[in-house]
């Protein structure tokens, strides 16, 4: 979903000549109306609004995904923490802080895919 922060989604007149973002690619076959609100509503609305920095959503964000225990969204948005200026030092210290608020194994499972998520950095 790192693609689907940046990117619009494409009006079908113009579908073949822009990239597909990120939530077309992983769902809009299957599941286009979803994809199609994941980029005008929670990338294209949600992560714009000034309230909170671009950075502290995402710190949020990886604390939910963490505590909710879903690996393969933590995947995506840890590189996208990372984006958004988030240190790998401080995505440790959020999944440290988790395993004592959020459970010991979803801790554990944070820390195999951050390992994979910065090796690829």
């Amino acid at each position: 979903m790192v693609l689907a922060q940046t990117q619009a989604p494409a009006a079908s007149a113009t579908a073949a000549a822009q990239p597909q973002s990120r939530a077309q690619q992983l769902m809009g076959a299957i599941a286009p109306k979803l994809a199609e609100l994941t980029d005008s509503v929670l990338y294209g609305d949600i992560w714009q609004r000034p309230q909170l920095s671009k950075r502290d959503r995402s710190l949020i964000t990886v604390a939910a995904l963490i505590a909710l225990n879903r690996p393969d969204q933590l995947r995506s948005h840890l590189a996208l923490a990372r984006q958004n200026g988030v240190t790998e030092d401080e995505l440790v210290e959020t999944i440290t802080h988790l395993a004592f608020y959020a459970g010991w194994p979803n801790a554990v499972s944070a820390v195999a895919v951050a390992r994979d998520v910065f090796q690829k950095n």
